[in-house]
């Protein structure tokens, strides 16, 4: 599978996390910010290969096959990203690009030493799960602050935007990955929020509310 094979699939992946029971050409094309067109014809090769089911008009699924394949490449961007943040002292909003090269490699025990050399980690920089060697991915009951509840404490364990901007936005807000968040008030025009975190106090917009992952936290 060449790099640019994968990347449909992994694309296809992620946008069926929202669309399961198909995804449009158009939506791949967005993503991927290339024509319909050329959508089509690399869909047609992808079908051949038998790593998609994909019918005119009607979307694109993934194979078993394929399903498999795109989280072995999730699994190797992951932990390049793990990688690149603990052992060679990457910031979180720098590692995603690096990570979307280094996926393509395709030594399996390569993949398996990194995997054994960064302690078998379960989550990204980022909070998103790692896929293992099976293709199992750990899950977790977490939701968004924007859903999450005025008084209850809970701890900040994931994004939705990894962009760069963002994820410097937070690094400005000093807000990182494990800290407590309590919702003490919202308001009702605009749903913003004030939280306080690690005992600091600040307004937050509906649209960062949106894009926090945040778990009930435990003592």
């Amino acid at each position: 599978m060449s790099p640019s094979e994968e990347n449909y699939i992994k694309v296809i992946y992620h946008l069926s996390q929202v669309t399961p029971m198909g995804v449009s050409t158009n939506a791949i094309a967005t993503t991927l910010e290339t024509k319909a067109s050329s959508v089509t014809d690399m869909l047609k090769k992808l079908a051949e290969k038998k790593w998609v089911n994909y019918q005119k008009y009607q979307g694109v699924t993934l194979t078993d096959s394929g399903n498999q394949k795109a989280k072995m490449i999730i699994r190797k961007h992951r932990l390049w990203e793990v990688f690149l943040v603990e052992k060679l002292d990457f910031s979180w909003d720098e590692v995603h690009e690096i990570a979307d090269e280094l996926e393509h490699i395709q030594s399996d025990t390569l993949v398996s030493r990194l995997d054994k050399y960064l302690g078998f980690p379960s989550f990204d920089p980022h909070g998103d799960p790692i896929p293992n060697a099976n293709g199992e991915i750990a899950k977790q009951e977490r939701l968004l602050l924007s859903h999450a509840v005025i008084n209850q404490v809970y701890r900040f364990i994931g994004v939705c935007d990894s962009s760069t901007q963002f994820l410097q936005f937070l690094d400005k807000q000093q807000i990182a990955l494990g800290d407590e968040i309590t919702i003490v008030d919202q308001e009702p025009f605009d749903h913003s929020m004030t939280v306080r975190i690690n005992a600091k106090e600040l307004v937050l917009s509906q649209k960062i509310a949106d894009n926090l992952y945040v778990l009930n936290y435990v003592r």
